[in-house]
């Protein structure tokens, strides 16, 4: 149930007091493994991206089509995007912490800054989505008490998607992966874009899966405890 907090907005009822920690990164910057080792721990749920969602909408594939022609259909996929990520923000917690893959605000100052700065998406489209964006912020709190920021170089990021072979992702460039890079930098590590709304742990991610490993095991405290970050 929804309730309104003591600011004024919407928020979800018995949330406040569960951790809730987004993982960012660049496309195949290793997110997906972060979030399976640390499902193994028992007191804490895991939300992965909904790409299923994404490439099945009453049996369209508005992911596949946004790759595909992202000036026609970079609105409705992003539209659906920022629905069913605030849909996980705001879903029920089901133990003291969550990791999320991704957040609502990647997808908007990343993705759908990429789009309108690219010229991708026409000024309509992006001020739409834009007055989206702030009313939900604005409106309603999502709660986030840490980013780990899995940083890694676009050329590691190609090399892993042509490895895991998803479909959508075989037109994706390596001048793709830089800007999306570029952007994470500007908002995560420079500070210089977009409002950050949790402290940053910063994780370098160009490691193989066995020392990445190692590394979300050196960090686990810092990530589990959130606030100490």
């Amino acid at each position: 149930m929804l309730s309104y907090s003591s600011q004024g907005k919407l928020v979800r009822n018995g949330q406040e007091k569960k951790l809730v920690i987004c993982v960012e990164g660049n496309i195949a910057s290793g997110k997906t493994t972060c979030l399976e080792y640390f499902s193994k721990t028992s007191n804490i749920e895991v939300l992965t991206e909904p790409v299923s969602k994404w490439r099945n909408v009453r049996g369209h594939n508005p992911l596949g089509l946004m790759y595909q022609d992202p000036a026609r259909w970079g609105i409705t996929l992003q539209t659906y995007v920022q629905l069913t990520m605030l849909d996980r923000h705001l879903s029920t917690i089901s133990a003291p912490v969550r990791m999320m893959e991704r957040s609502i605000y990647s997808a908007k100052y990343i993705f759908v800054e990429n789009l309108y700065r690219s010229g991708k998406m026409p000024e309509v489209d992006f001020a739409v989505l834009s007055e989206w964006f702030e009313w939900i912020t604005q409106n309603i709190t999502i709660p986030v008490d840490l980013i780990v920021y899995l940083q890694t170089s676009p050329q590691t990021c190609l090399e892993r998607l042509k490895v895991r072979c998803r479909e959508e992702e075989k037109v994706i460039p390596l001048e793709y992966l830089e800007v999306v890079h570029q952007l994470y930098e500007d908002w995560l590590i420079k500070k210089t874009s977009f409002h950050i709304p949790a402290p940053v742990l910063v994780i370098s991610a160009d490691d193989d899966m066995q020392k990445m490993l190692h590394q979300y095991e050196e960090n686990r405290e810092k990530i589990i405890a959130a606030r100490n970050v």
